[in-house]
């Protein structure tokens, strides 16, 4: 049933699996997503770990705090699905190529 199965390799693999994880970790911080709500009147950028770097709110929504609270919400959910699918995408593609199975 596991014929062609290496435990060797797996170990390794799985090894390099946490040390590329570690890397798109850190590359994460320095990459950014920006989501606008409003059609722009408010714009909230985050970083490939989740965390808001940038936020700008036209000056137009500070008397109508309602609705500005509605906008932060929306734009920072946004941005947040960003950063999710980026995350998919990344992990796919590290998970690409990799097939313990496969003998060298």
């Amino acid at each position: 049933m596991f014929e062609g199965f290496d435990m060797s390799k797996m170990s390794e693999m799985m090894s390099q699996m946490q040390d590329k994880a570690k890397e798109i970790q850190e590359q994460a911080k320095n990459v950014q997503f920006t989501a606008k709500a409003g059609g722009g009147l408010v714009e909230v950028t985050v970083n490939g770990a989740g965390e808001v770097v940038d936020l700008n709110i036209d000056d137009t929504m500070m008397e109508d705090k309602p609705y500005l609270q509605i906008l932060l919400i929306s734009a920072m959910n946004d941005a947040i699905k960003m950063v999710e699918e980026n995350k998919k995408s990344q992990a796919m593609g590290m998970m690409g190529g990799m097939n313990p199975f496969k003998s060298n």
